[in-house]
């Protein structure tokens, strides 16, 4: 990374001092230490509000029935959003690379980050763009940035293999990694995985940091996964992938090229 870029770091985890605190603290000072630009969301200390609801839009008139994504629509286009969603907005569209970084709870994230992806990807900002809204999955206004998740894991890798009773580890993180960062267009970097987080040893630091190292050297180097555009011709009219490609198979990964 030689170039000057701009990271944005969305963290989640309550406990400054947690593992993931701690990697959190790494990547920022190394990323600096390259030279380059960082903003920082900590959600809990920010004390970030996690419902999406009619606060979101000061201006509406509390009356009216709220339907969010129209709400939503209409505060994104005329300005008028809550300050917190706008700020982070900014923050989205200043980055080149984008980093959630989050323990994975109950095989998600957590609640607070759930409701900052509520909140901030407003309709027209994040979805709903282009003509008849189909703007998605590779095309979208992030689109040309980077993004990367970093996650804490209690068990161990084995756990999280194909065939082992937790879930394949990339099918999990797949409604995150296509659903949440592909689909307004970041072409998105396979996930920076710390498994074994609650069993790293104070000594043992100095390793899981050279593994998230490794990860941020190449942020702007490294293959994204290939994930198949929407309009790129591999879907029909229904969004179906077309005949003839991956045969019979289903499943998440037949949306990778």
């Amino acid at each position: 990374m030689s170039d000057k870029k701009k990271i944005f770091i969305i963290y989640a985890h309550p406990e400054p001092r947690s593992l993931n605190g701690s990697l959190k603290d790494f990547a920022v000072t190394f990323l600096r230490s390259q030279g380059h630009e960082v903003q920082v969301s900590d959600l809990y200390a920010m004390k970030w509000r996690a419902e999406a609801d009619g606060r979101d839009f000061p201006q509406r008139d509390p009356h009216e029935r709220l339907v969010y994504n129209a709400a939503s629509r209409d505060a994104f286009i005329n300005g008028t959003q809550a300050p917190e969603i706008i700020a982070e907005q900014e923050k989205l569209m200043w980055a080149d690379a984008v980093i959630m970084q989050f323990p994975l709870w109950w095989y998600a994230m957590p609640a607070i980050l759930k409701g900052w992806v509520d909140r901030v990807y407003a309709r027209r900002f994040a979805y709903g763009v282009g003509n008849k809204g189909y703007t998605r999955f590779g095309e979208g206004n992030l689109k040309g940035k980077r993004a990367m998740l970093a996650v804490t894991v209690g068990p161990e890798r084995e756990h999280y293999a194909p065939r082992a009773v937790h879930g394949y580890i990339d099918d999990l993180l797949f409604p995150i990694t296509h659903g949440i960062l592909y689909y307004p267009g970041m072409d998105v970097l396979p996930s920076c995985v710390f498994f074994k987080a609650a069993a790293v040893p104070p000594d043992g630091f100095d390793a899981v940091a050279a593994q998230y190292r490794a990860r941020l050297e190449t942020l702007f180097t490294a293959d994204p996964i290939p994930f198949r555009a929407q309009n790129g011709g591999d879907y029909d009219e229904n969004f179906h992938l077309k005949p003839g490609l991956e045969g019979s198979k289903t499943g998440f990964a037949i949306h990778q090229r």
